[in-house]
């Protein structure tokens, strides 16, 4: 793991997660330099100092691409933009609800990758699904050298990531080269469903996930028998829970083993692990509609998977980071233990030997990723070669 400040994970977490988005060292350095003192700050004070420094670099990036653009230099300018939407999305993850500025921020955000995405031409199209009153918002990336109807894999965030944040790290881009479509979403309690839409995260993950499988079946170019779903961090918890309910998807996977999130809780009640945003417990709140602390830990009662994981009958991929200081690597192993009715199950601890030890494996995320993406393309009848 990248530790950038020596006292502050949140911050180093931020920062490593960055770097897998694409952010250059030389931009890191200059605006880490001056947050020295600042992250050793109560989280306002040193969160503002972040997001003064991290913004700062994305307004040169725009600037710079904007002179790109004049002179029709399209795809240096996309590239910039997308860096800069990278950066945007870090400060923006950090601020606490309801900080002056934020929602200005996080559509600022939308608005800077959406530019890079059109001016790069990457393979990648933004989706709304249908899901109550609104909508559930995803990004499409298309399987390459596929011919007829293609697998898809699904993959949905953690308690405090982005869509955005999963395109950028590039899973979906590995996919594609090995013959299978990523749809990679917004769901209930993250992105865009929490900010634009108000939508909280339900414990019933099936509940929006029937919704986008009802979706990928009118696709014309998508497989229905081979619709995978995957999880990061929290999402280890609510693929798991969504492919027990929902008998249609075709493999799960998921990249850090969230099993008893309600455990989680308890721990850092007792200031045990790591937490992995600022204003942690308002996060969380924020997170699942809960008024206070009394209704968060009532609805965290529900968010585990014991009793729930022998209903899966399909091919199932538990991966965990050997030194994960957030989630303990037991339940990892309980997930898999408990898969009993899958056909093909299997445990993957990474190591310090191939990267992605820590937590959903941003200290690292490439081998890893490349070993998820070759395991689901060989399930789902993609391609490793």
């Amino acid at each position: 793991m990248f530790r950038y400040f020596p006292t502050n994970y949140v911050w180093n977490l931020s920062v490593d997660l960055a770097i897998e988005m694409g952010a250059r060292i030389g931009e890191i350095e200059e605006m880490c330099a001056p947050l020295q003192e600042a992250a050793r700050q109560p989280d306002a004070a040193g969160t503002r100092a972040f997001r003064e420094t991290w913004s700062k670099m994305a307004d040169k990036l725009c600037g710079l691409a904007q002179e790109d653009e004049d002179r029709n230099r399209l795809l240096s300018a996309g590239e910039k933009y997308l860096r800069a939407s990278s950066y945007l999305l870090t400060c923006e993850r950090l601020q606490g609800h309801g900080a002056p500025g934020r929602m200005a921020l996080y559509q600022r955000m939308l608005d800077t990758f959406a530019r890079g995405i059109l001016l790069t031409k990457a393979n990648c199209e933004r989706v709304e699904i249908p899901y109550g009153d609104t909508h559930i918002a995803g990004l499409y990336t298309r399987a390459e050298g596929v011919h007829g109807p293609a697998p898809v894999l699904v993959q949905v965030n953690g308690l405090d990531s982005m869509k955005e944040m999963k395109f950028l790290v590039g899973e979906p881009q590995w996919l594609a080269q090995r013959g299978v479509s990523s749809l990679v979403i917004d769901q209930p309690g993250s992105g865009e469903a929490l900010r634009l839409h108000g939508m909280p995260a339900v414990y019933d993950s099936e509940r929006w996930a029937s919704k986008v499988v009802d979706w990928l079946e009118q696709c014309p170019e998508v497989d229905p028998k081979r619709i995978g779903l995957e999880g990061v961090s929290l999402g280890g918890y609510f693929c798991p829970r969504a492919v027990a309910f929902e008998p249609r998807f075709a493999c799960g996977v998921v990249m850090g083993a969230n099993h008893d999130w309600r455990d989680v809780q308890k721990r850092r009640l007792d200031k045990e692990g790591d937490f992995p945003v600022p204003h942690y417990w308002e996060h969380v709140r924020w997170v699942w509609g809960a008024k206070d602390m009394e209704e968060f830990m009532q609805i965290a009662e529900n968010v585990h998977l014991d009793g729930v994981l022998d209903r899966i009958r399909v091919p199932f991929l538990v991966t965990h980071g050997e030194k994960d200081s957030q989630i303990p690597l037991k339940w990892a192993h309980r997930t898999y233990e408990q898969l009993v009715s899958s056909p093909k199950r299997e445990l993957k601890i990474f190591t310090e030997r191939e990267g992605g030890a820590q937590h959903a494996c941003f200290d690292n995320s490439i081998n890893p990723g490349h070993y998820i993406v070759d395991w689901v393309a060989e399930v789902l009848g993609g391609r490793t070669s």
